[in-house]
């Protein structure tokens, strides 16, 4: 029934479990004595074979375990539906640790699978995964969204928290509108803050990489006011930081995002330098964060503030952490968050790079 199992994604103070079925089904989670369900305004649904439940982080973390339950749909008449009966899988979890978290990153895979895995297992076991954009190729085949919950269930098996971000690949085809019904959000938003143990993270979406009038796009994009959008969601973050990077027992604090904002390529990828400038200059003053973690270059390097890649003021160290190369295979990135520091380490199938 369940296509593969679940992937528990944490946005902000929840954890989303998400899963695919292969069959026409109603859906809840239940948690210790509390049910969760994937339901409209009441009305559970069963129209898409995707489904979402948001369950306290707290509840989860304290539980540590979870059942998917799942009705499967006969025949959904407008009186006396007939339905099967319930099924019900159980799927340990296990909460992020206060020291010594492990993670792995995961960006610009566009399709491959078997790559990225391989590699996270090189790494060894880990406490969350990080899959930050362009995981698929575009979101013009939807059959290819199947990728995400297939790389979830092979690296976390639904036992472990995933922190999930959308790339500027993500954006392209004529599925990209309902990119978000696909994958985690907050109430619509791709952009959003979580905590994991100790750790806070904000994600931010720069959208595509080009103008949003570039002729690739084909007046499709509508990037600039998103962006403003994401300026103001940041001085909300901060106004209300004691809930959030200020938040009792934080000991690292994360920048999120596909693409190396700070960094100003050439034409026509040097764009909304205001912009990204204010999002810096926000997060260097107010926020502090220790590490930045993006995608989007095809390399694995590292960073410092003030290097040859800080343009617009970047406001942490950086790790630029995947590598769908050709000549070793895809190569991603390890993160150690110890007490002191963070160790990071990149991976291809065969080796420690």
């Amino acid at each position: 029934m369940l296509k593969t199992t679940p992937a528990v994604f944490a946005v902000e103070k929840n954890y989303q479990i998400m899963v695919q079925t292969n069959a026409e089904c109603l859906f809840w989670v239940r948690v210790g004595d509390s049910e969760y369900y994937d339901e409209s305004n009441g009305i559970m649904r069963s129209l898409s074979e995707l489904h979402r439940v948001s369950v306290p982080m707290e509840e989860l973390d304290k539980a540590k375990e979870y059942t998917v339950c799942v009705r499967p749909v006969i025949k959904r008449k407008p009186y006396f539906p007939l339905m099967e009966p319930v099924r019900e899988y159980t799927f340990s979890f296990r909460p992020v640790p206060e020291k010594n978290v492990r993670a792995y990153h995961i960006a610009d895979a566009h399709n491959d699978i078997e790559g990225p895995v391989a590699a996270a297992k090189v790494f060894g076991e880990i406490d969350f995964l990080i899959l930050n954009g362009d995981v698929i190729n575009h979101s013009g085949d939807p059959s290819k969204f199947d990728n995400i919950y297939i790389i979830c269930e092979q690296l976390t098996g639904g036992n472990i928290p995933v922190v999930f971000s959308r790339g500027n690949h993500d954006m392209r085809g004529n599925y990209a509108e309902r990119f978000a019904e696909y994958t985690p959000n907050a109430n619509g938003k791709t952009y959003y803050t979580f905590r994991l143990g100790n750790i806070w993270g904000v994600l931010l979406d720069c959208g595509e990489d080009k103008p949003d009038t570039n002729e690739e796009y084909g007046h499709t994009i509508c990037c600039h006011s998103f962006r403003q959008r994401q300026t103001a969601f940041l001085k909300n973050v901060i106004r209300n930081q004691k809930n959030e990077y200020a938040e009792e027992g934080i000991t690292h604090r994360l920048v999120i995002s596909h693409n190396p904002f700070a960094f100003q390529w050439h034409e026509p990828f040097n764009i909304e330098k205001e912009i990204y400038t204010e999002w810096c200059e926000l997060l260097n003053k107010e926020v502090l964060p220790d590490l930045m973690i993006c995608g989007h270059m095809h390399c694995t390097e590292i960073h410092e503030k003030g290097g040859e890649m800080d343009h617009l003021g970047q406001p942490c160290k950086m790790v630029i952490g995947a590598n769908p190369s050709k000549e070793i295979g895809f190569v991603g990135c390890g993160l150690t968050f110890g007490e002191q520091e963070t160790e990071i380490v990149f991976t291809s199938r065969d080796s420690v790079i």
